[in-house]
């Protein structure tokens, strides 16, 4: 009898993640604003696989007594929790907000973010290898959301950021990965640095896309919680992820300007006529 052949697990065939000495095996990183409500946020982050989320100081203090049931819930879910300073256009405003983080949510990760264009919501650069070296400096883990600029990027690995997470396109945006040439570029220069891929995602394809460029994980939020379902896109986005992942892993061909045949003329009836 011949025997079954092996099915492949994807999702267990990749080595574990490491940032700042956690390891995680989930590649997708999920945000909790903007859903309908927390039961349905409860489902994305379930059917999603993901074991880090990211949660907004500013807005869980505005919710007042709400803040108290939704950071309970969070907690319930056995996530990593990484806070973050999104509305902060200030070097110092940041850096607070960071510092009020670490003492609400007991940890020393925080997403950095300095603004500098409220319509765009780029990120202030120089502001934020600035606030990024002085929280490195006080003991954070700092997960900084820059651009896809190279000479940024090497600031921050200066100032002690051990993860950098550049943006695929502007924050809600969808638009996917706007400058494959600028990312894949980044990807090069730092073989061995933990890329994660932040803002701008739109759809599972843009996902899969990043993890087969070799970018280490994905961060969104609004591509699943603006769904029409948000626990099935989350399914999709945690499909998209490792299956971008394990493509990269085994080796993609490389592209070609000409066609190339996959059946070889040699050997062929025509071949073998015209050798006669």
């Amino acid at each position: 009898m011949l025997d079954k052949p092996k099915i492949h697990n994807p999702a267990q065939s990749s080595a574990p993640l490491t940032l700042y000495g956690t390891e995680v095996r989930s590649r997708l990183l999920l945000g909790t604003a903007r859903y309908p409500s927390p039961d349905i946020l409860r489902q994305a982050i379930a059917a999603s696989g993901a074991q880090i989320v990211t949660v907004s100081l500013r807005r869980e203090s505005a919710r007042a007594r709400s803040g108290q049931k939704f950071w309970d819930m969070i907690k319930g879910l056995g996530c990593h929790i990484l806070p973050n300073t999104a509305g902060c256009f200030t070097v110092k405003e940041a850096i607070t907000t960071a510092e009020m983080a670490r003492e609400v949510f007991e940890t020393s990760w925080i997403k950095l973010e300095v603004i500098a264009n409220e319509d765009t919501l780029q990120p202030d650069l120089l502001g934020l290898v600035q606030a990024a070296r002085t929280l490195t400096e006080n003991g954070f883990d700092v997960f900084p959301y820059t651009t896809e600029d190279l000479s940024v990027a090497e600031k921050l690995a200066e100032a002690g950021c051990k993860v950098i997470m550049p943006w695929g396109s502007p924050i809600g945006s969808g638009k996917g990965l706007n400058n494959n040439f600028g990312l894949r570029t980044l990807r090069s220069y730092f073989p061995d640095f933990p890329l994660i891929i932040d803002a701008g995602i739109g759809a599972p394809s843009h996902a899969a896309e990043a993890m087969e460029m070799g970018y280490d994980a994905i961060l969104l939020n609004t591509a699943i919680a603006k769904a029409g379902d948000p626990a099935r896109m989350a399914a999709a986005f945690s499909e998209a992820t490792r299956a971008g992942r394990t493509a990269y892993e085994a080796g993609l061909m490389e592209q070609r300007d000409m066609a190339s045949p996959s059946t070889p003329l040699a050997g062929t009836a025509f071949s073998a006529l015209n050798d006669s």
